[in-house]
């Protein structure tokens, strides 16, 4: 069955680095998730179901193998198999928090197959870029 993730969300990290996540996104990653680094160039989390997890990693090891071996390195090494507590949060390991510079509070995304969790200054400065004018001309140059 294929996920789903949509929306934005905003939420308190507690000091021990958990982060609430929303009922909906809850039910659509299930059970045993992975958290990691993302791997596009942001510095944001990424959260995968145990399934989209698996795509993942079948899609790197189709890359050739010097290449494939960086990008396992990065994101190998800071990939944490979690999952929620009776609250509803999830752990952030710290070094993953730092990496992401998590404190205070995080924009959680539903990103279709997976979540991201940003900064909230960050999410704020990356997405303050995009208007309904750029949006277009992306939708366009991608024959959308």
């Amino acid at each position: 069955m294929k996920i789903m993730l949509f929306g934005g969300y905003q939420h308190n990290i507690d000091k021990k680095g958990r982060v609430f996540i929303p009922s909906k996104l809850r039910e659509e990653l299930g059970t045993g998730f992975m958290i990691c680094r993302g791997i596009y160039g942001k510095r944001c989390l990424c959260v995968y179901s145990a399934e989209e997890w698996d795509k993942l990693v079948a899609k790197i090891g189709t890359l050739p193998s010097a290449k494939s071996s960086a990008v396992k390195r990065f994101l190998y090494d800071g990939a944490f198999n979690i999952d929620f507590d009776t609250q509803g949060r999830i752990l952030i390991p710290p070094v993953l928090r730092e990496y992401a510079q998590l404190e205070g509070e995080a924009h959680i995304i539903g990103m279709d197959t997976n979540l991201e969790i940003w900064n909230t200054e960050l999410w704020n400065a990356e997405n303050a870029e995009y208007t309904p004018e750029s949006i277009a001309s992306i939708v366009e140059e991608l024959n959308f």
